[in-house]
């Protein structure tokens, strides 16, 4: 999630404190990963997202085609899919149970943005991805698709501390404001620039949500 707009899947070595541990597979599966992105983040950088065809970013990964295809299914999710889902989602179960769903939700993004903030590759690829947000029509559609995923986790864990069915109308409201409130937090923050300090931006737009969004 992260003014993280990307669709997850597990958790990385470089990630926040507290994750799920995961075995030499997985590890591995994340590797790849990160070397297919990475490689794909270069290649935009240099070439432009339209003229990077898949074939190009799996040799500059040392990967097949059919690799890259395997972990992501479209261009587009080589750029929204990161690891960070399961880590927010397991430190948002390690709120105290009395505490809001916002305030639950806020200590889990604050805590996740500051882990990458602490990387020079994970904040490198968090600025990669904001650009090509703004930049990529494709990137942005999908973005609205992948997101999905990112809300089904949100309404399981706050369905879980609030005692909700997790297709709870009031649950699914909460959840997409929270999430549209990230998208356009990271969007404002692309479109001027990248200037000043995302986490600042995120604690603004969480201030707006916990003051019932009134102007």
């Amino acid at each position: 999630m992260t003014g993280m707009p990307a669709r997850t899947t597990a958790a990385t070595t470089s990630a926040p404190p507290g994750p799920p541990k995961t075995g030499l597979r997985e590890r591995k599966k994340i590797q790849t990963r990160q070397a297919i992105r990475r490689a794909a983040y270069r290649l935009f950088e240099e070439q432009g997202y339209d003229a990077t065809p898949v074939d190009r970013i799996a040799e500059a990964a040392d990967v097949s085609p059919s690799t890259v295809f395997r972990y992501f299914p479209t261009k587009e999710d080589i750029v929204l899919t990161d690891e960070y889902d399961p880590l927010i989602e397991a430190a948002i179960r390690a709120r105290p149970a009395g505490e809001s769903p916002l305030q639950a939700i806020r200590h889990a993004i604050v805590e996740a943005l500051r882990a990458v903030y602490e990387d020079p590759q994970e904040r490198a690829d968090l600025s990669a991805r904001t650009r090509l947000l703004r930049d990529v029509p494709a990137v942005r559609a999908r973005s609205m698709e992948s997101m999905s995923l990112t809300s089904r986790m949100l309404a399981r864990v706050i369905a879980e501390r609030t005692d909700r069915p997790a297709d709870d109308l009031e649950l699914r409201i909460f959840t997409g404001a929270v999430l549209g409130a990230f998208q356009e937090a990271t969007m404002h923050w692309a479109e001027h620039d990248q200037r000043g300090d995302l986490l600042d931006v995120v604690e603004r737009t969480l201030d707006v949500l916990e003051r019932g969004l009134t102007l």
